[in-house]
């Protein structure tokens, strides 16, 4: 495996990591299997395609993600916080459907076609690494996803709002007795975790094409990244997506006919191993 591979794998172990991060802060919480995170991220997508075309990529990183934080709000208040005495199975398929509304309206919008977004200017070209020549683009989503989780980590564990994230995701009703305002904790929670599927949704969208089954085509490897990681640990998450991307990036190389079975055959080793994931705590 040369340099080049490892990064490869290390760019789409990046994406795989801000997105999972986002998906297990959410089901930390709030106990919901959100299967619109798939369609959300793919909302970024296209939000950052327009801006891009209309303003910057620049500002497409910060707009997508703005956006997907409001749409994170309704989903909190008008669809996770009303139905939270519910069925989790149920509250799983609400989010499924909201999936395939939301996939729709892109489509009305945007339509079917393939769209493209291009690398910000300075960053279409190739940058030495060690002596190998890598997409300077590519370097930049390491950067901002590496960025990105020591932040968070060290925001979750050093603040005063994650120790009530992380008490909250502990024992809800407990933390309510002690205090704090679990509904204002979980609204920005599920906020935040919106926002990251459309940071990663921009960041993306230079990398990959931009189309309306880019969405299902990840939510997949998501949920498994966050089963792997352990559900509802972030740390978790991180590590299992960058894992799981070098992994697949390797195998595509070395066993292309079988390096999509990779995902699924490293999350039945896992759960037959360690059945509450890489970080997760037994019951």
């Amino acid at each position: 495996m040369d340099l080049t591979q490892l990064l490869n794998g290390i760019a789409l172990g990046s994406l795989l990591m801000i997105l999972s991060s986002g998906l297990a802060m959410i089901y930390g919480l709030r106990g919901v299997t959100n299967f619109a995170h798939g369609a959300l991220y793919m909302a970024g997508a296209y939000i950052a395609y327009s801006v891009a075309q209309q303003v910057s990529f620049w500002a497409a990183l910060i707009a997508a993600p703005l956006v997907l934080a409001a749409l994170g709000a309704v989903l909190e208040l008008v669809f996770f916080r009303r139905l939270q005495h519910r069925n989790h199975i149920e509250v799983g398929l609400v989010t499924f459907g909201l999936a395939m509304i939301i996939e729709r309206v892109i489509v009305i919008i945007w339509g079917e076609r393939t769209l493209s977004v291009d690398a910000p200017p300075g960053l279409t070209g190739t940058t030495s690494v060690l002596g190998s020549d890598y997409p300077s683009y590519r370097l930049l989503v390491i950067g901002i996803a590496l960025a990105l989780a020591v932040g968070l980590v060290y925001w979750l564990r050093k603040s005063r709002v994650g120790l009530h994230i992380r008490a909250a995701s502990h024992d809800v009703e407990t933390s309510a007795i002690l205090g704090i305002n679990v509904d204002r904790v979980s609204l920005l929670v599920v906020c935040i975790g919106a926002a990251l599927a459309g940071l990663a949704g921009t960041l993306a969208a230079p990398y990959v094409s931009v189309h309306p089954a880019m969405g299902v085509a990840i939510l997949i490897q998501v949920l498994i990244v966050v089963v792997i990681g352990g559900a509802g640990s972030i740390g978790g998450a991180m590590l299992a997506g960058m894992a799981l991307g070098i992994l697949q990036t390797v195998g595509a190389i070395w066993a292309p006919s079988l390096s999509v079975l990779i995902p699924y055959a490293a999350l039945v080793v896992v759960l037959l191993w360690r059945p509450q994931g890489l970080a997760g705590k037994r019951a």
